[in-house]
């Protein structure tokens, strides 16, 4: 096996990492990354509220 496959990836942002080494356009990808998950996460959390208020819903809670 390579070396490469035994190293484990790196993550693409890691929160409190030092953003000093980085371009400005390294900054603007990690924004633009990090504004999707965020807008995946609120899916997923809209998805999940729609769920809890048709289960309320349908036993009348």
């Amino acid at each position: 096996m390579e070396e490469e496959a035994l190293r484990p990836k790196k993550k693409a942002h890691e929160l409190g990492e030092d953003l000093s080494l980085l371009s400005v356009g390294e900054l603007r990808e990690r924004v633009e990354a990090l504004q999707a998950e965020i807008a995946r996460l609120e899916a997923a959390i809209n998805s999940k509220e729609a769920s809890k208020t048709a289960a309320d819903t349908f036993f009348k809670r």
